[in-house]
């Protein structure tokens, strides 16, 4: 009996101990923190069903036909002016890639004329700014002296000074020219926009709300199309029929790309047991074609795709879900690239190390069996990753402590944590280069990539800030600045503005210098501004990613499931 009462008592004080471990553990988990993510909006079998009916020979071909007709446009133009109007509806309406080679030759007509007039004839402004705008986006070095000879500040043309507001925006460091033709078109704008008709005040209205040189390309071309087709009735309507075949041609190898894309994402089942982050499959699947729709980069596509869904989902795991200890393993089991060392954290970390482990794993064995297997692949990628898990622990360690740094010490390591650094090294060892001095020089000394990561960071910093502020996230840049220049958050908002200004003049100046040089492979280039441009986009009107239902949803809907309609160019 005396034994079987001390067993007894044993047992209860087990259940005790047991009752207090689980409570616990259950402390814990209650005090987890929460963003309050809406559930994923876009489900599988809807975005498997997305038709696609314009992937036949019979579109193709007509394809073809139109390029022939716009090709024989570039013959017909023959002054300088015709040639940059035609240049610039073509770039206007996404159809640039289309027509490199007879651009690439009509602008070199255009800088021979320029040569050649050495009596420098005054000339209308909205001449003068088009050619400009049209010959930096092109990447000839023109000064901004050539708008000296033109009276700008005396300008009330509505066209011309559209054009003067939209090349401002190419200026370099220091071109102080351009700044005051910023601040005169800008103002000059805004004064004459509720005099306008319907036609001018929108396309006012859309310049003054972001310049064309900011929006991501692609993005703009249904709005673009709809504007010639409800008010340009000159416009040719080979033009027309040409962009609207080739933006559903295109948008149905994009909805095959989303489709495989969405069915890998089902496969890998890693959001089950993740009900703390932002599920957003569609939404990486956008910034991938922001930063690349052409067709040829399918593959490619589909690899940023998977490497945004990680980024959002470790990203979370640093703001939201992981303790300081539980982080500190997670970044050095990152580090080492050591799953054994996650052995200690709750499931779904374990989760998240393995799927960037196996991702990353494949994308490297990818990348190697395309460009051969002597290139290091898989060490630059853990290393990005590294670098981007140890940035995020120096945050939760921010907020862990209650600490506020500098807007200094804050954007050194943003540079890193904004995720940009991990986009670009896939990007150069994807679509650039595989040369292990260009890639270990990513992000240093102020580059492109450097220059890219901070505005990527400032651009997030505006569009979330109010929000992290209010669940009590670690601090951002704004709120960095405010506190350290003692000054109100609109006030330190302004500044933000104006640092993310400066840095695209870097950006003009490190993107034409690399055009003149070929330091950089272009298609690098172009993939990793156009991540400034597609962060911009993500949160401009507040948190593209964290949010649904807003602008991000729009853009999905008009760019991925949405065509054209032809049925009225089938009647004209």
């Amino acid at each position: 009996m005396e034994c079987s009462r001390q067993v007894q008592v044993v047992d209860d004080k087990q259940q005790v101990v047991s009752c207090h471990m689980k409570s616990a553990a259950f402390d814990e988990i209650q005090q987890r923190r929460s963003a309050n993510y809406k559930a994923n909006i876009w489900q599988y079998d809807f975005l498997q069903s997305l038709p696609t009916i314009y992937n036949g020979v019979e579109y193709t071909l007509r394809v073809e036909n139109l390029k022939e007709n716009v090709k024989d446009m570039f013959v017909e133009a023959k002054d300088q002016l015709a040639k940059l109007e035609l240049i610039d509806i073509i770039r206007k309406l996404g159809l640039g890639d289309l027509f490199a080679e007879e651009t690439h030759k009509a602008l070199q007509t255009v800088v021979s004329s320029m040569k050649n007039n050495k009596n420098g004839e005054e000339e209308e402004l909205y001449m003068t700014a088009l050619r400009f705008k049209l010959l930096r986006l092109h990447g000839y070095d023109v000064s901004q002296d050539v708008f000296n000879a033109v009276s700008i500040t005396k300008c009330s043309d509505i066209k011309g000074l559209l054009e003067l507001f939209e090349a401002s925006y190419l200026a370099f460091e220091g071109e102080t020219i351009l700044d005051e033709a910023k601040a005169f078109s800008m103002e000059a704008l805004r004064n004459v926009y509720p005099t306008l008709d319907l036609n001018l005040a929108k396309e006012v209205a859309h310049a003054l709300e972001l310049p064309m040189h900011w929006r991501v390309q692609w993005f703009d071309v249904k709005w673009r199309i709809t504007m010639y087709e409800t008010y340009n009735k000159n416009i040719d309507k080979r033009f027309l029929e040409l962009a609207k075949l080739n933006f559903n041609t295109v948008q149905a190898i994009l909805q095959k790309d989303l489709r495989e894309i969405s069915r890998w994402w089902r496969n890998l089942r890693i959001m089950e047991g993740l009900n703390f982050t932002r599920d957003r499959l569609a939404e990486s699947f956008l910034c991938s074609v922001g930063l690349t729709y052409e067709p040829q980069y399918s593959c490619f596509r589909k690899c940023l795709t998977k490497i945004t869904t990680m980024i959002l989902i470790i990203d979370d795991v640093y703001d939201v879900y992981g303790s300081i200890e539980e982080l500190e393993q997670f970044t050095e089991a990152v580090d080492r690239w050591d799953s054994s060392k996650t052995q200690d954290l709750p499931e779904c970390m374990k989760t998240c190390f393995q799927a960037l482990y196996d991702i990353t794993n494949e994308i490297a064995y990818d990348i190697q069996e395309l460009n051969g297997w002597q290139v290091q692949a898989l060490l630059h990628l853990r290393k990005a990753w590294a670098g981007f898990c140890k940035a995020l622990f120096v945050e939760a360690k921010w907020y862990n402590k209650g600490y506020s740094p500098s807007l200094e010490e804050y954007l050194s390591n943003a540079l890193i944590s904004s995720g940009a650094i991990v986009i670009s090294i896939h990007t150069m060892l994807s679509v650039g280069s595989t040369d292990e001095k260009i890639i270990n020089l990513l992000g240093k000394d102020e580059d492109l990539a450097y220059n890219i990561s901070i505005i990527t960071r400032l651009y997030n910093d505006l569009g979330t800030s109010m929000a992290e502020k209010e669940r009590g996230d670690a601090p951002s840049s704004i709120h960095c600045y405010a506190r350290e220049m003692n000054v109100s958050e609109k006030e330190a908002e302004e500044h933000i503005k104006n640092m993310i200004n400066n840095t695209w003049k870097k950006i003009n100046g490190q993107c034409l210098n690399n055009q003149s040089h070929n330091l950089l492979p272009c298609s690098f280039v172009k993939v990793t501004t156009n991540v400034a441009r597609m962060v911009q986009c993500l949160y401009q009107f507040g948190d593209g990613f964290g949010i649904q239902d807003r602008e991000t949803r729009n853009h999905i809907s008009s760019l991925l499931i949405e065509p054209i309609n032809l049925d009225k160019i089938a009647k004209d």
